[in-house]
């Protein structure tokens, strides 16, 4: 079993920065993908970036040049930096690992950009 605990959402304006955590439980992690997610208002969930432990990075074409996502496997966590939000942002954001069977979520966190 794998927790994942993020933290990191909340308010800002157009054009501000936000950074997102997602601490997980459990050891040797850094053999799997993790990345993060989002789920606009009324909309299905979407891929936003995910990185290996080896540090690839796949990224939807809305995060390049504005988000960038990381990972510190000796903490078992990774991080979303934002910048230049906009209100389409706006989104509930989830952690993830894919595990070789599994596939773990964090609880989420709510992003809200206003204009």
């Amino acid at each position: 079993q794998v927790q994942l605990v993020e933290s990191g959402g909340g308010f800002v304006q157009s054009g501000g920065s936000l950074r997102l955590s997602c601490a997980a439980s459990g050891s040797n992690l850094s053999a799997y993908v993790m990345g993060w997610y989002r789920q606009p208002p009324g909309k299905g969930r979407e891929l936003v970036a995910t990185i290996t432990g080896g540090g690839r990075i796949n990224a939807a074409d809305f995060a390049k040049g504005r988000f960038t996502i990381s990972r510190d496997n000796a903490k078992n966590t990774i991080y979303l930096q934002m910048n230049s939000l906009k209100p389409e942002d706006t989104a509930v954001y989830y952690c993830n690992i894919k595990l070789t069977f599994l596939n773990y979520w964090g609880q989420g966190a709510q992003v809200t950009v206003s204009s």
